[in-house]
Protein backbone atom coordinates (compact mmCIF):
# COMPACT_ATOMS: atom_id res chain seq x y z
CA UNK A 1 0.00 0.00 0.00
CA UNK A 2 1.61 3.63 -0.92
CA UNK A 3 -0.02 6.71 0.40
CA UNK A 4 0.13 10.46 -0.29
CA UNK A 5 -0.75 13.79 0.58
CA UNK A 6 -1.12 16.87 -1.82
CA UNK A 7 -1.93 20.09 -0.04
CA UNK A 8 -3.11 23.18 -1.25
CA UNK A 9 -4.18 26.71 -0.28
CA UNK A 10 -7.70 26.53 -1.57
CA UNK A 11 -10.46 23.84 -1.28
CA UNK A 12 -11.30 23.98 -5.47
CA UNK A 13 -7.49 23.44 -6.53
CA UNK A 14 -7.74 19.97 -4.26
CA UNK A 15 -11.10 18.73 -5.02
CA UNK A 16 -10.17 19.52 -8.69
CA UNK A 17 -6.64 17.65 -8.20
CA UNK A 18 -9.01 14.80 -6.49
CA UNK A 19 -11.48 14.70 -8.93
CA UNK A 20 -8.45 14.33 -11.76
CA UNK A 21 -6.73 11.22 -9.70
CA UNK A 22 -10.26 9.24 -9.19
CA UNK A 23 -10.68 9.45 -12.46
CA UNK A 24 -7.34 7.97 -13.44
CA UNK A 25 -8.54 5.07 -10.92
CA UNK A 26 -6.16 5.56 -7.77
CA UNK A 27 -7.95 3.00 -4.92
CA UNK A 28 -8.51 5.94 -2.52
CA UNK A 29 -9.00 10.03 -3.07
CA UNK A 30 -10.68 12.21 -0.95
CA UNK A 31 -10.00 15.67 0.19
CA UNK A 32 -9.79 16.82 3.38
CA UNK A 33 -9.18 19.92 5.32
CA UNK A 34 -5.61 20.31 6.76
CA UNK A 35 -5.17 22.99 10.53
CA UNK A 36 -1.62 24.07 9.96
CA UNK A 37 0.66 23.03 12.78
CA UNK A 38 0.40 25.27 15.97
CA UNK A 39 -2.32 27.52 14.96
CA UNK A 40 -5.65 27.61 16.59
CA UNK A 41 -7.79 30.10 14.36
CA UNK A 42 -10.43 28.24 12.08
CA UNK A 43 -9.39 30.12 9.60
CA UNK A 44 -5.48 28.86 9.03
CA UNK A 45 -6.62 25.31 7.70
CA UNK A 46 -5.64 24.17 3.71
CA UNK A 47 -6.93 21.37 2.06
CA UNK A 48 -5.66 18.04 0.66
CA UNK A 49 -5.87 15.23 -1.46
CA UNK A 50 -5.14 12.09 0.37
CA UNK A 51 -4.25 9.18 -1.87
CA UNK A 52 -4.19 5.55 -1.48
CA UNK A 53 -3.23 2.90 -3.47
CA UNK A 54 -3.69 -0.61 -2.49
CA UNK A 55 -1.71 -2.11 -5.65
CA UNK A 56 1.73 -0.68 -4.63
CA UNK A 57 3.15 -3.98 -3.08
CA UNK A 58 7.25 -2.44 -2.56
CA UNK A 59 7.14 1.03 -1.37
CA UNK A 60 11.03 1.32 -2.11
CA UNK A 61 10.00 0.38 -5.97
CA UNK A 62 10.09 2.26 -8.89
CA UNK A 63 6.22 2.38 -8.85
CA UNK A 64 6.32 3.92 -5.40
CA UNK A 65 9.15 6.54 -6.96
CA UNK A 66 7.17 7.64 -10.26
CA UNK A 67 4.13 8.11 -7.91
CA UNK A 68 6.18 10.44 -5.82
CA UNK A 69 7.39 12.25 -8.54
CA UNK A 70 4.69 12.64 -10.41
CA UNK A 71 2.63 13.61 -7.09
CA UNK A 72 5.08 16.54 -6.42
CA UNK A 73 5.27 18.08 -9.65
CA UNK A 74 1.51 17.95 -9.40
CA UNK A 75 1.26 19.97 -6.27
CA UNK A 76 4.23 22.41 -7.70
CA UNK A 77 2.02 23.05 -10.54
CA UNK A 78 -1.41 23.85 -8.50
CA UNK A 79 0.32 26.34 -6.17
CA UNK A 80 0.67 23.21 -3.26
CA UNK A 81 2.97 21.00 -1.69
CA UNK A 82 3.56 17.39 -1.73
CA UNK A 83 3.44 14.94 1.71
CA UNK A 84 5.49 12.08 0.58
CA UNK A 85 4.61 9.99 4.27
CA UNK A 86 1.86 11.39 5.54
CA UNK A 87 1.36 8.78 8.54
CA UNK A 88 4.93 10.07 9.84
CA UNK A 89 3.33 12.91 10.86
CA UNK A 90 0.17 11.47 12.35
Amino acid sequence: MSEHLLVFPDRETAEDVAAELAHEGFSEVRVVREALAGEDDSDDHEWAVHIVEEMVADESGPVESGLRDRFSALAEEHGGWYDPEPAAGS
